[in-house]
């Protein structure tokens, strides 16, 4: 009777604590959709509608976790916004199970959540009576993933070929140790193996637009044991990474990223103009051969030198990298005309605002940095995986 009783109360418990984690749930990502529309709302089209807006829910869902199965409602958004798409970081589109705690301490960190509010946010999530999130358990925790993190870099890379490499700098939440460099931030470049595999291959902190900074991380590449550079590398036309490439690695093809090709190029035009310009620059990147998509480039230029000539200049000038992933296998275009598999990995933590950054230490955050990436890895290994390169190219 006395086992019963201890099992209908145990029963009961769980319920209740499902119940409470499907609320927060729940509401955290109302928030979340609130808050990505709350920010694009002044993104309009020629006929000043919206171009980011609810459009109803998605049909509810069942979600795995630790204390059973939630059954969760996502909000529809439509994103009319060229090439660009809502992807929710609390419940992701092929998302079965909650993710692990590894995955949630780097996001909360990286959004500039102290050391010292961790217990207290993680048991608003996970519950009161969750067990391992004190204070100094998470401080351990941390200690733990730093020294993966000095192993991880110090790893060899003899045996490493590398397809592609993605480069770029992003700034988060938290602020590193020096407060006088407030323009540092968090160099990353991802990979691209034979086999399809995309993986992180360095983060340092540094300058954007330092040759320098840049040239450090690639050196160490080399140091370590990395034998040749990728057949193509990926990145934004402001980046110090491209200088420091030359020198490193000399046979590395150049491809700008169109993404932050297009925002430079339309911020030299006037809004009302934007909406028919974006659709010609898109003409470019999605046409099916590259000699279609250099017509499209030289029809943009002649419709808009006479009135944009900053905006065709900014074009003008990359046109020889902005071009180059059409001399790839066309199942990859996709994946190597921009920074996408940066911005996807970072996108949920990554600074959107001038707003107030949270103190960190630089270790703290290059770990943090490391662990978040590790576990985006980990979790989407087998759906995002580009097609294994062939040889010849």
């Amino acid at each position: 009777m006395e086992k019963q009783v201890k099992e209908e109360s145990k029963s009961a418990l769980e319920l209740i604590i499902r119940e409470g984690a499907c609320r927060m749930l729940q509401a955290a990502i109302e928030n979340e959709i609130a808050e990505y529309i709350d920010f694009f709302k002044n993104e309009k089209d020629s006929r000043n509608r919206r171009l980011v807006v609810r459009n109803g829910s998605l049909p509810a869902r069942e979600i795995v976790t630790g204390i059973g199965a939630l059954r969760l409602k996502q909000p529809r958004i439509h994103d009319n916004r060229e090439g660009q798409h809502f992807t929710s970081s609390i419940l992701p589109r092929y998302m079965r199970r909650i993710p692990s705690i590894d995955a949630l301490i780097p996001a909360l960190y990286l959004k500039g959540i102290s050391t010292g509010d961790f217990s207290k946010v993680l048991e608003s999530i996970l519950g009161k009576n969750a067990s391992g999130l004190s204070a100094t358990n998470i401080v351990r925790l941390k200690r733990l993933w730093e020294q993966d993190y000095k192993d991880w870099a110090r790893r060899d890379l003899s045996s490493k070929r590398y397809v592609y490499f993605w480069a770029d700098g992003i700034y988060f939440n938290v602020r590193l140790e020096d407060a006088e460099n407030k323009r540092q931030c968090i160099l990353i470049i991802m990979g691209t193996l034979k086999n399809g595999k995309k993986e992180l291959v360095s983060i340092l902190d540094g300058y954007r637009e330092s040759k320098q900074a840049w040239q450090e991380m690639l050196g160490d590449l080399k140091h370590r044991g990395l034998k040749e550079g990728p057949k193509l590398a990926v990145g934004d036309d402001g980046l110090g990474f491209w200088a420091a490439l030359r020198e490193e690695f000399p046979e590395t093809i150049e491809q700008r990223c169109w993404v932050h090709k297009t925002a430079n190029i339309l911020d030299k035009m006037p809004k009302s103009i934007q909406p028919r310009a974006k659709v010609h620059i898109r003409d470019m990147y999605m046409a099916p051969t590259k000699e279609e998509a250099l017509k499209a480039c030289h029809h943009f230029l002649s419709q808009y030198q006479a009135k944009y000539e900053r905006a065709c200049n900014c074009l003008a000038k990359d046109m020889d990298s902005l071009f180059a992933f059409y001399d790839f296998p066309a199942e990859h275009w996709r994946h190597i005309r921009s920074t996408n598999p940066i911005e996807s990995t970072f996108a949920t933590v990554r600074l959107r605002t001038n707003r107030t950054k949270g103190c960190g230490s630089r270790l703290a955050t290059l770990t943090m940095v490391f662990k978040l990436a590790m576990e985006t890895e980990k979790n989407l290994a087998e759906n995002q995986r580009t097609s294994t390169y062939r040889k010849g190219h």
